[in-house]
């Protein structure tokens, strides 16, 4: 018995790093799950590795008619959806001095306004499976602020905004909507951004899977009575500043 046993999960960019090792949890626990990403031969693999469990999806989150299709998937194949973890980010470095309009577009396109259309596809579908529950990754950027990431900044800072709005809308269908705020963990988003840890109490960065516990937890009936919340996971990041 798998904690998400007959449960249905889209998880956006899912070809790898954190959604990947999401959609792996998922499915050991039991949840059929349709993996959505731009990154076509990775999420193939991921969800040829899952077998009958899971189906790849190519979706461009800014894309609201394909989102609408790929909820159409879910349903044609598994026959509901109860689950939606909108992981699927992206991040540009730069001043707010020199941050191009272009750019900000971008990232608010991808991180803000595809959660948005997420959330928009998936209310129908939950609703005729009785409930659900929406999990919108932000960061603990969303907590404070960081310089050089104008526009990543503000789209998870509006994460949390939206959670909280669809969960005071929502509830009455009893889905949910909790945001989850990762620390610095090791993906290929972050590669390039070092290992300083000084500012983080465990003095380390996270493995990719180390905030699936808390997203699965969010997924299941163990979480029915959280909705609006804000959860973070960052190694006591935002506690403080340490000792050195």
């Amino acid at each position: 018995m798998g904690i998400l046993d007959g449960k249905v999960a889209i998880i956006t960019g899912a070809a790898r790093g954190m959604g990947a090792a999401h959609a792996r949890r998922f499915v050991a626990e039991g949840a059929n799950v349709v993996l959505a990403d731009v990154l076509d031969d990775q999420g193939e693999a991921v969800a040829k590795e899952l077998g009958d469990a899971a189906r790849y999806l190519h979706l461009d989150v800014r894309d609201r008619d394909r989102w609408d299709e790929i909820v159409a998937a879910a349903v044609a194949e598994f026959g509901r959806v109860d689950v939606l973890v909108n992981n699927a980010g992206i991040f540009r470095r730069e001043s707010i001095e020199t941050h191009s309009h272009e750019l900000w577009d971008e990232v608010i396109g991808v991180n803000l306004t595809g959660i948005w259309n997420g959330t928009k596809a998936v209310i129908e579908a939950m609703k005729a499976a009785g409930g659900g529950s929406i999990i919108n990754v932000s960061s603990t950027a969303g907590m404070t602020g960081y310089a050089y990431l104008p526009a990543y900044t503000t789209s998870k800072w509006g994460i949390r905004g939206l959670t909280k709005t669809t969960a005071l809308d929502l509830g009455g269908y009893k889905i949910r909507a909790n945001s989850v705020h990762p620390g610095f963990v090791r993906t290929p988003m972050t590669e390039d951004l070092g290992d300083n840890t000084a500012n983080v109490a465990l003095h380390r960065t996270a493995a990719d899977t180390e905030l699936c516990g808390l997203v699965l937890f969010l997924a299941s009936d163990e979480a029915a009575f959280c909705t609006g919340a804000e959860f973070i996971a960052d190694g006591g990041e935002s506690a403080g500043l340490p000792p050195h």
